[in-house]
Protein backbone atom coordinates (compact mmCIF):
# COMPACT_ATOMS: atom_id res chain seq x y z
CA UNK A 1 0.00 0.00 0.00
CA UNK A 2 1.05 3.19 -0.87
CA UNK A 3 1.83 6.17 0.99
CA UNK A 4 -1.06 8.20 -0.23
CA UNK A 5 -3.52 5.14 0.57
CA UNK A 6 -2.42 4.92 4.09
CA UNK A 7 -2.96 8.32 4.43
CA UNK A 8 -6.58 8.15 2.47
CA UNK A 9 -6.91 5.13 4.96
CA UNK A 10 -6.45 7.31 7.91
CA UNK A 11 -9.20 9.59 6.92
CA UNK A 12 -11.84 6.56 7.07
CA UNK A 13 -10.74 6.26 10.70
CA UNK A 14 -10.80 9.75 11.36
CA UNK A 15 -13.63 10.66 9.90
CA UNK A 16 -15.78 7.89 11.70
CA UNK A 17 -14.66 8.91 15.58
CA UNK A 18 -15.25 12.66 14.09
CA UNK A 19 -18.47 11.75 13.13
CA UNK A 20 -19.09 9.58 16.16
CA UNK A 21 -18.27 13.12 18.54
CA UNK A 22 -21.13 15.19 16.12
CA UNK A 23 -23.61 13.07 15.95
CA UNK A 24 -23.28 12.90 19.56
CA UNK A 25 -23.55 16.51 19.91
CA UNK A 26 -26.39 16.71 17.71
CA UNK A 27 -28.65 14.08 20.04
CA UNK A 28 -27.84 15.51 23.06
CA UNK A 29 -28.88 19.21 22.06
CA UNK A 30 -30.95 18.60 19.31
CA UNK A 31 -29.89 21.67 17.44
CA UNK A 32 -30.25 21.97 13.60
CA UNK A 33 -26.88 24.01 13.48
CA UNK A 34 -25.28 20.89 14.96
CA UNK A 35 -27.41 18.63 12.78
CA UNK A 36 -25.82 20.90 9.98
CA UNK A 37 -22.17 19.72 11.12
CA UNK A 38 -22.98 15.93 11.88
CA UNK A 39 -24.22 15.84 8.47
CA UNK A 40 -21.21 17.13 6.29
CA UNK A 41 -19.04 14.78 8.70
CA UNK A 42 -21.04 11.71 7.19
CA UNK A 43 -19.67 12.93 3.76
CA UNK A 44 -16.58 13.29 5.10
CA UNK A 45 -16.52 9.28 5.49
CA UNK A 46 -17.72 8.72 2.55
CA UNK A 47 -15.45 11.06 0.38
CA UNK A 48 -12.71 9.17 2.47
CA UNK A 49 -14.27 5.84 1.38
CA UNK A 50 -14.12 7.33 -2.29
CA UNK A 51 -10.50 8.78 -2.59
CA UNK A 52 -9.04 5.14 -0.74
CA UNK A 53 -10.82 3.62 -3.38
CA UNK A 54 -9.32 6.20 -6.58
CA UNK A 55 -5.85 6.05 -4.82
CA UNK A 56 -5.85 1.96 -4.79
CA UNK A 57 -6.78 2.37 -8.33
CA UNK A 58 -4.37 4.84 -9.11
CA UNK A 59 -1.71 3.43 -8.10
CA UNK A 60 -2.01 0.60 -10.36
CA UNK A 61 0.02 0.73 -13.13
CA UNK A 62 -0.22 1.34 -16.95
CA UNK A 63 -1.31 -1.74 -18.57
CA UNK A 64 -2.65 -2.10 -22.90
CA UNK A 65 -5.87 -0.37 -22.08
CA UNK A 66 -4.38 2.57 -20.14
CA UNK A 67 -1.24 3.26 -21.13
CA UNK A 68 -0.99 6.90 -19.72
CA UNK A 69 -1.85 5.10 -16.03
CA UNK A 70 -4.84 5.27 -14.08
CA UNK A 71 -4.12 8.85 -12.33
CA UNK A 72 -6.99 10.53 -13.28
CA UNK A 73 -9.37 8.65 -11.97
CA UNK A 74 -8.35 10.61 -8.76
CA UNK A 75 -10.23 14.20 -10.54
CA UNK A 76 -13.32 11.59 -10.87
CA UNK A 77 -13.11 11.06 -7.00
CA UNK A 78 -13.15 14.44 -6.03
CA UNK A 79 -15.97 15.31 -8.64
CA UNK A 80 -17.53 12.33 -6.81
CA UNK A 81 -16.61 14.13 -3.39
CA UNK A 82 -18.07 17.43 -4.43
CA UNK A 83 -21.64 16.22 -5.50
CA UNK A 84 -21.76 14.27 -1.94
CA UNK A 85 -20.54 17.59 -0.63
CA UNK A 86 -24.19 19.26 -2.63
CA UNK A 87 -26.25 16.63 -1.73
CA UNK A 88 -25.30 17.25 1.99
CA UNK A 89 -25.71 20.59 1.38
CA UNK A 90 -29.35 20.49 0.39
CA UNK A 91 -30.13 17.88 3.45
CA UNK A 92 -29.17 20.51 5.58
CA UNK A 93 -31.44 23.06 4.17
CA UNK A 94 -34.11 20.84 4.20
CA UNK A 95 -33.96 19.98 8.12
CA UNK A 96 -33.18 23.80 8.55
CA UNK A 97 -36.71 24.55 7.14
CA UNK A 98 -37.99 22.04 9.54
CA UNK A 99 -36.82 23.49 12.34
CA UNK A 100 -37.51 26.70 11.60
CA UNK A 101 -40.95 26.34 11.27
CA UNK A 102 -41.60 24.00 14.64
CA UNK A 103 -38.68 25.47 17.07
CA UNK A 104 -37.69 23.99 19.66
CA UNK A 105 -35.24 24.85 22.97
CA UNK A 106 -31.52 23.30 22.85
CA UNK A 107 -30.89 20.70 25.70
CA UNK A 108 -27.57 19.89 27.41
CA UNK A 109 -26.05 22.95 24.80
CA UNK A 110 -22.59 23.26 26.72
CA UNK A 111 -21.98 19.32 26.35
CA UNK A 112 -22.81 19.64 22.75
CA UNK A 113 -20.53 22.02 22.17
CA UNK A 114 -18.15 20.81 23.87
CA UNK A 115 -18.54 17.41 21.75
CA UNK A 116 -18.22 19.52 18.80
CA UNK A 117 -15.51 21.35 20.07
CA UNK A 118 -12.93 18.07 20.32
CA UNK A 119 -14.09 16.56 16.79
CA UNK A 120 -13.15 20.32 14.99
CA UNK A 121 -9.70 20.06 16.73
CA UNK A 122 -9.19 16.79 15.07
CA UNK A 123 -10.30 18.01 11.43
CA UNK A 124 -8.23 20.70 11.58
CA UNK A 125 -4.97 18.89 12.41
CA UNK A 126 -5.67 15.82 10.19
CA UNK A 127 -6.53 18.53 6.92
CA UNK A 128 -3.35 20.33 7.62
CA UNK A 129 -2.09 16.42 7.11
CA UNK A 130 -4.20 16.30 4.21
CA UNK A 131 -2.99 19.47 2.70
CA UNK A 132 0.92 18.97 3.26
CA UNK A 133 0.75 15.25 1.63
CA UNK A 134 -1.94 15.93 -1.09
CA UNK A 135 0.50 18.93 -2.24
CA UNK A 136 3.83 16.83 -1.55
CA UNK A 137 2.28 13.41 -3.46
CA UNK A 138 0.47 15.49 -6.29
CA UNK A 139 -2.50 14.01 -5.42
CA UNK A 140 -6.13 15.36 -6.58
CA UNK A 141 -7.70 12.79 -4.03
CA UNK A 142 -6.00 14.12 -0.79
CA UNK A 143 -6.02 17.38 -1.61
CA UNK A 144 -9.60 17.69 -2.35
CA UNK A 145 -10.30 15.68 0.68
CA UNK A 146 -8.08 18.32 2.74
CA UNK A 147 -9.71 21.12 1.36
CA UNK A 148 -13.52 19.83 1.77
CA UNK A 149 -12.55 19.58 5.96
CA UNK A 150 -10.97 23.13 6.12
CA UNK A 151 -14.43 23.95 4.50
CA UNK A 152 -15.81 21.87 7.31
CA UNK A 153 -13.38 23.63 10.17
CA UNK A 154 -14.83 26.87 9.08
CA UNK A 155 -18.77 25.55 9.62
CA UNK A 156 -18.06 23.92 12.58
CA UNK A 157 -16.46 26.94 14.22
CA UNK A 158 -19.25 29.06 12.99
CA UNK A 159 -21.60 26.32 14.44
CA UNK A 160 -20.14 26.28 17.82
CA UNK A 161 -20.40 30.37 17.83
CA UNK A 162 -23.92 30.26 16.50
CA UNK A 163 -25.29 27.65 18.93
CA UNK A 164 -23.24 29.51 21.79
CA UNK A 165 -25.35 33.03 20.84
CA UNK A 166 -28.66 30.50 21.00
CA UNK A 167 -28.02 29.26 24.42
CA UNK A 168 -26.92 32.79 25.83
CA UNK A 169 -29.94 34.81 24.07
CA UNK A 170 -32.56 32.13 23.90
CA UNK A 171 -33.78 33.21 20.25
CA UNK A 172 -34.41 30.15 19.22
CA UNK A 173 -34.41 31.31 15.48
CA UNK A 174 -31.10 31.75 15.43
CA UNK A 175 -30.50 27.82 15.68
CA UNK A 176 -32.61 27.05 11.97
CA UNK A 177 -31.05 30.33 10.19
CA UNK A 178 -26.87 29.27 11.55
CA UNK A 179 -28.04 25.67 9.76
CA UNK A 180 -29.28 27.09 6.64
CA UNK A 181 -25.84 29.68 6.43
CA UNK A 182 -24.00 26.78 6.98
CA UNK A 183 -25.39 25.01 4.32
CA UNK A 184 -24.81 27.65 1.91
CA UNK A 185 -21.54 27.93 2.63
CA UNK A 186 -21.00 23.83 2.20
CA UNK A 187 -22.74 24.27 -1.07
CA UNK A 188 -20.23 26.71 -1.93
CA UNK A 189 -17.62 24.43 -1.00
CA UNK A 190 -18.71 21.64 -3.23
CA UNK A 191 -19.40 23.41 -6.10
CA UNK A 192 -15.39 24.72 -5.65
CA UNK A 193 -14.47 20.79 -5.89
CA UNK A 194 -16.26 19.97 -8.33
CA UNK A 195 -14.63 22.96 -10.69
CA UNK A 196 -11.32 22.03 -9.78
CA UNK A 197 -11.63 18.60 -10.58
CA UNK A 198 -13.47 18.94 -14.06
CA UNK A 199 -10.31 20.96 -14.91
CA UNK A 200 -7.81 17.77 -14.62
CA UNK A 201 -10.73 15.81 -16.39
CA UNK A 202 -10.86 18.32 -19.07
CA UNK A 203 -7.09 18.14 -19.40
CA UNK A 204 -6.33 22.04 -18.16
CA UNK A 205 -2.55 23.65 -18.35
CA UNK A 206 -0.43 23.77 -15.00
CA UNK A 207 -0.52 27.44 -13.93
CA UNK A 208 1.12 30.02 -16.26
CA UNK A 209 3.96 30.32 -13.79
CA UNK A 210 4.99 26.93 -14.27
CA UNK A 211 4.27 26.70 -18.36
CA UNK A 212 6.33 30.48 -18.37
CA UNK A 213 9.28 28.52 -16.56
CA UNK A 214 9.54 25.09 -18.77
CA UNK A 215 9.66 27.09 -22.02
CA UNK A 216 12.36 29.34 -20.58
CA UNK A 217 14.38 26.27 -19.39
CA UNK A 218 14.31 24.93 -23.19
CA UNK A 219 15.43 27.77 -24.61
CA UNK A 220 18.31 27.66 -22.55
CA UNK A 221 19.11 23.88 -22.50
CA UNK A 222 18.32 23.70 -26.13
CA UNK A 223 21.51 24.64 -27.66
CA UNK A 224 22.25 23.32 -30.90
CA UNK A 225 18.20 23.48 -31.90
CA UNK A 226 16.94 26.33 -33.72
CA UNK A 227 13.44 26.44 -32.18
CA UNK A 228 10.73 25.10 -30.01
CA UNK A 229 7.20 25.64 -30.89
CA UNK A 230 3.82 24.04 -30.05
CA UNK A 231 4.56 23.52 -26.72
CA UNK A 232 1.78 22.05 -24.94
CA UNK A 233 1.44 21.11 -21.40
CA UNK A 234 -1.42 19.24 -19.47
CA UNK A 235 -2.10 17.73 -16.17
CA UNK A 236 -2.69 14.34 -15.57
CA UNK A 237 -2.92 12.88 -11.67
CA UNK A 238 0.28 13.12 -10.60
CA UNK A 239 1.71 13.48 -14.06
CA UNK A 240 2.51 16.37 -16.02
CA UNK A 241 2.46 16.01 -20.00
CA UNK A 242 4.52 17.93 -22.11
CA UNK A 243 4.99 17.89 -25.49
CA UNK A 244 6.78 20.21 -28.68
CA UNK A 245 8.35 19.97 -31.66
CA UNK A 246 11.94 21.29 -31.61
CA UNK A 247 13.83 22.39 -34.57
CA UNK A 248 17.12 21.22 -36.14
CA UNK A 249 19.75 22.13 -38.67
CA UNK A 250 18.79 19.91 -41.23
CA UNK A 251 22.33 18.13 -41.53
CA UNK A 252 22.53 17.46 -37.91
CA UNK A 253 23.07 13.43 -36.91
CA UNK A 254 20.24 11.79 -35.27
CA UNK A 255 22.53 11.19 -32.40
CA UNK A 256 23.39 14.62 -31.91
CA UNK A 257 19.57 15.94 -31.77
CA UNK A 258 18.53 13.24 -29.09
CA UNK A 259 21.63 14.00 -26.74
CA UNK A 260 19.94 17.74 -27.33
CA UNK A 261 16.48 16.01 -26.59
CA UNK A 262 18.36 14.18 -23.40
CA UNK A 263 19.41 17.34 -21.92
CA UNK A 264 16.47 19.62 -22.13
CA UNK A 265 14.35 16.29 -20.92
CA UNK A 266 16.43 16.09 -17.61
CA UNK A 267 16.56 19.57 -17.00
CA UNK A 268 12.76 19.91 -17.49
CA UNK A 269 12.15 16.59 -14.96
CA UNK A 270 14.45 17.96 -12.51
CA UNK A 271 12.41 21.10 -12.18
CA UNK A 272 9.08 19.73 -12.68
CA UNK A 273 7.61 16.58 -10.55
CA UNK A 274 6.34 13.74 -12.54
CA UNK A 275 6.88 15.28 -15.62
CA UNK A 276 6.38 13.29 -19.20
CA UNK A 277 8.02 14.54 -22.16
CA UNK A 278 7.83 14.00 -25.96
CA UNK A 279 9.63 15.95 -28.09
CA UNK A 280 9.28 15.66 -31.93
CA UNK A 281 12.30 16.70 -33.78
CA UNK A 282 12.39 18.51 -37.09
CA UNK A 283 14.41 19.62 -39.26
CA UNK A 284 14.92 23.31 -40.03
CA UNK A 285 12.51 23.43 -43.15
CA UNK A 286 9.86 23.13 -40.56
CA UNK A 287 10.56 25.68 -38.83
CA UNK A 288 7.76 28.05 -37.71
CA UNK A 289 9.95 30.90 -36.75
CA UNK A 290 8.26 31.71 -33.46
CA UNK A 291 7.25 29.51 -29.77
CA UNK A 292 10.65 28.99 -27.96
CA UNK A 293 13.92 30.58 -29.76
CA UNK A 294 16.78 28.75 -28.57
CA UNK A 295 19.55 31.78 -26.95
Amino acid sequence: MGQAQRIAGGSIAVGVVVLALKAAAWAVTGSAALFSDAAESVVNVAAALVAFAALWLAAKPADANHPYGHDKVEFFAAVIEGVLIVVAALVILQHAWGAYRHPAPLEAPLAGMALNAVSTVLNVVWARVLLRQGAALRSAALRADGRHLMADVVTSAGVLLGVGLVFGTGVAWLDPALAAATALYVLFSGVRVIGGSVGGLMDAAPAEAIVGRVRQLVGEHAQGALEAHDLRMRQGGTHTFLEFHLVVPGAMTVLEAHDICDRVEAVLKAEVAGLVVTIHVEPEGKAKHHGVIVV
